[in-house]
């Protein structure tokens, strides 16, 4: 057991000044009422209420005691657990080019990548997992982390018209994107380091190209997926490099995907979630414990036996 707040029990040493006033506070004062002797009986058998007359002081003590071990809150682990951990740091590089607001898929690409994207990060909760994206030019949305939850924010938070709004320039910078990916993870002490890059294109721009960018994820031990995502079908839909994605991943030693659908790129994902089991042994604590409940609960019994002491059978005249 440890305490958040420590510092309170000091607390408790006022309880040597209440002792002490307690049992000192009647010497050297003149009574106000003067009665005759009880010398003689002072021999005689004592009463359970004469040997008990301190019982509340007692309790009062021990209820002051409880309240400061409750203010300083104490907290309780369980003990060490081995616990069995994937080990892997991941991070998405996503297309958020024009290209991707094709409808060839329900509602459109973009918001079908985010979705099936989604369900695999909720899948994998023990994974350090980042965001890339990537159009023209490549930046980090999010950065490698546990905190899932800021995570989907910020993928949820990935607009659809990011290119036709301006705020990114429009292209697919493929070597750009893995490259940013890349270098999240390239200090990563993780038994695994992958990265699963979407595109729906051809790299078309970026001063990186994407075979630089994959032999510079060879270099540091990063596998890559890549996905070619869309139907291809209609003027308006750029050609995917199928032959560059293929090579991106064979050079990593990753998997070349093609998805058509959103069922298919599920498929790809879950696929994906398999091949990426390492398991390893590690030592952790359990979450910590608030216990600080059961000296509430025998604080307020003990106040309430002692008030009961007080008006019942230790009653004094006023």
């Amino acid at each position: 057991m440890e305490f958040a707040n420590i510092g309170y029990l000091l607390l408790l040493l006022l309880l040597i000044p209440y002792i002490l006033w307690y049992f000192f506070r009647g010497k050297g004062k003149e009574p106000t009422m003067r009665m005759s002797d009880t010398f003689a009986y002072q021999h005689a058998p004592k009463s359970w209420k004469v040997r008990l007359i301190h019982l509340p002081m007692v309790l009062r003590c021990i209820v002051y005691t409880l309240v400061v071990i409750i203010l300083a809150r104490p907290q309780t682990y369980n003990t060490w657990d081995d616990k069995d951990t994937e080990g892997i740091d991941i991070m998405l590089a996503m297309d958020v080019s024009a290209s991707m607001l094709t409808e060839d898929v329900f509602p459109n690409r973009l918001e079908v990548a985010k979705e099936v994207a989604s369900e695999f990060i909720n899948s994998r909760p023990n994974d350090n997992i980042g965001l890339t994206i990537f159009a023209g030019e490549a930046f980090t949305q999010c950065p490698m982390t546990l905190d899932h939850t800021a995570l989907l924010n910020l993928l949820h938070g990935v607009r659809t018209d990011l290119v036709t709004s301006g705020l990114m320039q429009d292209g697919t910078a493929i070597g750009m994107g893995l490259a940013n990916s890349v270098s999240r993870l390239k200090d990563s002490k993780a038994k695994s380091k992958i990265v699963i890059l979407l595109t729906d294109g051809s790299n078309n721009v970026g001063s990186i190209s994407p075979m630089t960018a994959a032999s510079i994820a060879k270099k540091f031990g990063i596998r890559v997926y890549t996905i070619g995502l869309g139907r291809e079908t209609g003027e308006d839909i750029g050609a995917i490099d199928y032959k560059t994605l293929q090579d991106i991943a064979v050079s990593t030693h990753g998997e070349f995907y093609r998805a058509q659908s959103q069922a298919e790129l599920s498929k790809i994902y879950q696929d994906i979630d398999k091949l990426e089991k390492t398991k390893m042994k590690v030592k952790a604590y359990d979450h910590l414990h608030e216990a600080y409940m059961p000296f509430a609960w025998l604080a307020l019994i003990l106040f309430c036996f002692e008030l009961l002491l007080r008006w019942i059978v230790f009653r004094r005249l006023p």
